[in-house]
C-alpha cells in the first residue's frame, strides 16, 4: 500500500476529478504563525489554570491527600495525552490533512474521547468495585507498557500496515480528494466519506487504544470516580490548542517516552503492593510522577538546546 496521493477541492466545488491539482485556495501553508501560538497559548494556560483551581478546591473541600491524587491523576493523563499528539502528527501527514482542516479533526476527536472515556471510566469503577483482582490486570497491561516506552520500541512512522489505518480504509468507502472541511461529499450523485472523515476514524479509534494503557494508569493513584474523570477531561480539552503549540517540535522531547515508562511501571508496581495490603502513599505517588516527567522534560529540552546551539 502506498501513502495516499489525496488532492483538495476547491473552495466552490463540491464534484472534483480524483486527479485535479491542489488549488492555490487550499495549499498547504503554515498557520498565522504568531495569531495561531499566541491563541493557543492562551487557552492551554486557561485550561491549566482551570486544571489547578479544580485541585485546589478539592484540597478544600477533601483535604491534601484527594487534592494529590487528583494532581498526581492530571500530570500522568496530561503527559500520556502529550506522548499521544505523535501519533496525531503522523496520522495527519500520512493523510495529507491540510492544516486549516486539523483543528476540526481534533475537536470532534476530543469530544469523542471526553464521551468514551466517561463510559470506560464508568465501567472500570464498577468493575474494581466488583472484582478486586481485576487490579491485577491493570498492573500487568501497565508493566507491559512501560517496558516498551522505557526499552525505547520505536514508534511506527510509516502507517501503510497500521492495522487501525488498514481497518477503516476496509470499511470507509471515500474519495480521493478533500471538500473543504467537509466530512461528506457527492460524486456521481451518490454520498461518500472524503478523507477528512477516515482521518478522524483513524484518530478516534487510535485514541481507544490510547485508553487502554492511560485509564488502568490513573485506577492506579485513584479510586475517585469524579477525580479520574476530572483529570481526564482537564487532560484532553488543551490538547486541541496543544498541538498547535508543540506539533513541529515533538522530536525534541526525547526522554519524555522513558519518563512515562518508568511512571507507568511505578504505577503498576503500587497497585500489585495495594493489592497484597502495602500501600504507598499519595503525597510519595505525587512526588515521584512529578519529578520523573518534570525531568524527562527538562532533560529534552536541555538536549535539544545544546544540539541548536552546537549547530
Amino acid at each position: 500500500m502506498t501513502d495516499y496521493g489525496y488532492v483538495y477541492a476547491e473552495k466552490d466545488t463540491v464534484n472534483s476529478t480524483p486527479g485535479a491539482q491542489t488549488s492555490k485556495d487550499t495549499e498547504l501553508v503554515p498557520e498565522s504563525s504568531m495569531t495561531g501560538k499566541g491563541s493557543a497559548i492562551r487557552r492551554v494556560t486557561l485550561v491549566i489554570l482551570a486544571a489547578v483551581l479544580f485541585g485546589i478546591s478539592i484540597a478544600l473541600r477533601d483535604g491534601a491527600e484527594k487534592a494529590s491524587e487528583y494532581f498526581a491523576g492530571y500530570l500522568l493523563e496530561q503527559s500520556l495525552s502529550v506522548d499521544n499528539l505523535f501519533v496525531f502528527v503522523l496520522v495527519f501527514k500520512y493523510f495529507k490533512v491540510p492544516k486549516e482542516y486539523q483543528n476540526r479533526v481534533l475537536s470532534y476527536g476530543i469530544a469523542g474521547a471526553v464521551v468514551f472515556r466517561a463510559v470506560m471510566i464508568i465501567l472500570g469503577v464498577a468493575t474494581i468495585q466488583k472484582f478486586e483482582a481485576v487490579n491485577l490486570l491493570l498492573a500487568l497491561i501497565l508493566l507491559f507498557t512501560s517496558y516498551k516506552l522505557f526499552a525505547g520500541e520505536e514508534e511506527e512512522s510509516d502507517l501503510s500496515d497500521n492495522f487501525i489505518v488498514k481497518t477503516c480504509q476496509k470499511f470507509i468507502p471515500v474519495t480521493d480528494y478533500y471538500d473543504d472541511d467537509r466530512f461528506f461529499t457527492s460524486q456521481d450523485g451518490l454520498w461518500k466519506a472524503t478523507p477528512l472523515l477516515l482521518t478522524l476514524a483513524v484518530i478516534e479509534l487510535s485514541d481507544i487504544a490510547f485508553a487502554i494503557d492511560s485509564i488502568p494508569a490513573v485506577f492506579g493513584v485513584t479510586r475517585d470516580p469524579l477525580i479520574i474523570l476530572s483529570s481526564n477531561i482537564f487532560a484532553i480539552s488543551g490538547l486541541r490548542s496543544l498541538y498547535v503549540l508543540i506539533s513541529e517540535s515533538m522530536a525534541e522531547l526525547e526522554y519524555l517516552q522513558p519518563a512515562i515508562g518508568i511512571v507507568l511501571g511505578f504505577i503498576g508496581t503500587k497497585m500489585i503492593f495495594d493489592f497484597f495490603g502495602y500501600h504507598i502513599p499519595t503525597e510519595g505517588s505525587l512526588a515521584i510522577v512529578t519529578t520523573c516527567l518534570s525531568g524527562g522534560v527538562i532533560l529534552s529540552l536541555r538536549k535539544a538546546s545544546k544540539e541548536e546551539g552546537d549547530k
